[in-house]
């Protein structure tokens, strides 16, 4: 498996560039590699575990800050100026 990771990175990218994640329990088997980036963090708030944990054809936004879900008595709003395609 270490192999296929440095063989995934551009030969010109630093080895630094794969990180290793230890989850305790689980076998070898169990063990994958993560073409993308692994988050640390558990996204979690109320009614988490009735959502879907699969979706086809997301939209996503890469932002350069950090959120943080408020209490549902808060709104929270978002405004984007520019969207890249």
């Amino acid at each position: 498996m270490v192999v296929d990771a440095v063989l995934m990175l551009d030969e010109l990218l630093p080895l630094n560039m794969i990180g290793i994640k230890k989850v305790t329990g689980g076998s070898l088997e169990e063990s994958c590699i993560v073409g993308g980036v692994a988050f640390k963090k558990t996204f979690s708030y109320a009614g988490f575990e009735m959502q879907h944990k699969k979706f086809l054809n997301p939209k996503i936004a890469l932002l350069n800050i950090e959120l943080e879900l408020k209490a549902e008595r808060d709104n929270a709003e978002i405004r984007l100026d520019n969207v890249a395609v």
